[in-house]
């Protein structure tokens, strides 16, 4: 399948978190837009990330599968180090996909719950954004990263305490690796989805999608896509002079009064 615009021909990219929902919209969008490389990372989901790989290669780019525990910053060294050997050396785009999102009370909350988010959705950004970024200064004469941060990380939600926070740190870690890696022809930029539709989402959850579509002047849930799209927009030269910015896909939902 030839490639829809060709934005991102010759790039070689790494999406962490690719075995599914976001991370797979990403990896397939990339591949679409002419992408010579694609890394789907896992942590466990080997045989799902496999399917993705597999459908990269179908779009016509090269595909691997690279298995890492990003909550150990070797671990996240090792995943670059790893990638930008199977692409020759270089590495042009990263996206910081890989996160959790658990629910627990403020209240009761355990410095080790609080560690287990922030060690996943925030260390292992910056790890790999460092680790990358050393790659693109010396063999890839600059490249793009790109963190999925989230819309709670300014509008938090009930329950969501160490989510939110770490999503906020996210998007403030983007702005100070832009001001620090813009000399070097790194932009660093974040998206920030807001609800995504998955399988079995409307049937656990009802309510909040029914309240969602209400809220959202585009009437739907965001897809997977949709996040892929920013993502490609970031990594090509349509936005060659961004850096530092937080794109929000959220069907208009924070455009809404809050009184």
């Amino acid at each position: 399948m030839p490639p829809v615009s060709g934005l991102l021909e010759g790039q070689f990219a790494l999406v962490t978190g690719a075995s599914g929902g976001i991370g797979r919209g990403i990896a397939l969008r990339f591949a679409e837009e002419g992408a010579a490389g694609v890394v789907v990372h896992c942590r466990a989901a080997v045989e799902a990330a496999s399917q993705v790989a597999s459908h990269v290669r179908e779009l016509g780019a090269r595909a691997v599968v690279l298995q890492a525990d990003l909550t150990d910053e070797d671990a996240c060294r090792g995943l670059v180090r790893e990638a930008a050997e199977w692409a020759d050396g270089r590495l042009t785009a990263l996206v910081n996909n890989a996160g959790v999102q658990p629910t627990q009370p403020l209240a009761g909350m355990t410095a080790a719950d609080w560690r287990s988010v922030v060690d996943t959705n925030l260390t292992s950004v910056f790890a790999c954004t460092q680790a990358a970024a050393e790659v693109m200064r010396e063999h890839s004469g600059g490249g793009t990263v790109t963190h999925i941060a989230s819309i709670e990380a300014s509008a938090p939600a009930t329950l969501h305490a160490h989510y939110s926070a770490s999503k906020a740190a996210v998007v403030m870690h983007a702005r100070s690796a832009a001001l620090e890696y813009g000399r070097y022809g790194i932009r660093v930029n974040t998206v920030s989805p807001g609800l995504i539709d998955r399988e079995g989402l409307e049937e656990a959850w009802p309510d909040g999608v029914r309240r969602w579509r209400e809220a959202a002047p585009t009437g739907r849930l965001g897809r997977p896509e949709d996040v892929g799209d920013a993502c490609v927009f970031l990594a090509s030269r349509l936005a060659s002079w961004i850096t530092g910015h937080d794109l929000v896909v959220d069907g208009g939902v924070t455009a809404r009064p809050t009184w």
